[in-house]
């Protein structure tokens, strides 16, 4: 199994998306890239502790590699949008990758460029820790009531029922060889 850390907005969107793709055995909600140790989910909203909601996906590269993995996160959220999705505004909300090698550094980097060259737009998507010379950033996991958000509690948040059937539906529409038979 190896694992892949990205942003892109809100991770309770992210995170639905994720646990329907083929070789995903796990999918955890938490915070990265910022610099205060610990943070709380208050703390990060604020904006001021430099940190992402991302998640970490835990795959199976004999199912899905690491670019396919790179590839679904670019198609199923909007990486032009510096800082935002829609409208979660910050730099909470950034989409970025957080390489946990040079090799997972390198696949970013690549798909971003493919990304861009198949739409002709350029995305925002930062890649952080090893790319920009630091080390890999700390990854602390949300709380407990924000891990698999959308099969229970998201079901019934206004908010979660706008935007994550739309990212699901271009998941299967855009990605339908990576789905799982069961999602």
């Amino acid at each position: 199994m190896e694992q892949a850390i990205i942003a892109g907005g809100c991770f309770w969107c992210t995170e639905a998306v994720f646990r329907d793709v083929i070789g995903v055995s796990e999918v955890e909600s938490g915070y990265i890239g910022g610099d205060k140790a610990d943070p709380t989910y208050k703390e990060v909203c604020t904006g001021n502790t430099g940190h992402a909601e991302g998640i970490r996906v835990t795959f199976d590269p004999d199912q899905i590699s690491l670019a396919e993995i790179y590839d679904v996160f670019l198609g199923t959220h909007d990486p032009t949008q510096l800082n935002r999705q829609g409208n979660d505004i910050g730099t909470q909300y950034r989409s970025a990758i957080f390489p946990l090698s040079d090799e997972q550094g390198e696949a970013a980097k690549a798909a971003i460029g493919r990304w861009n060259a198949e739409n002709g737009a350029m995305a925002v998507t930062t890649i952080e820790g090893l790319a920009d010379g630091k080390q890999v950033h700390a990854w602390y996991p949300a709380e407990d009531y924000h891990q698999e958000y959308w099969d229970g509690e998201g079901q019934r948040n206004p908010y979660c029922l706008a935007v994550i059937p739309p990212k699901i539906m271009k998941l299967r529409k855009s990605f339908q060889k990576y789905v799982k038979q069961d999602a």
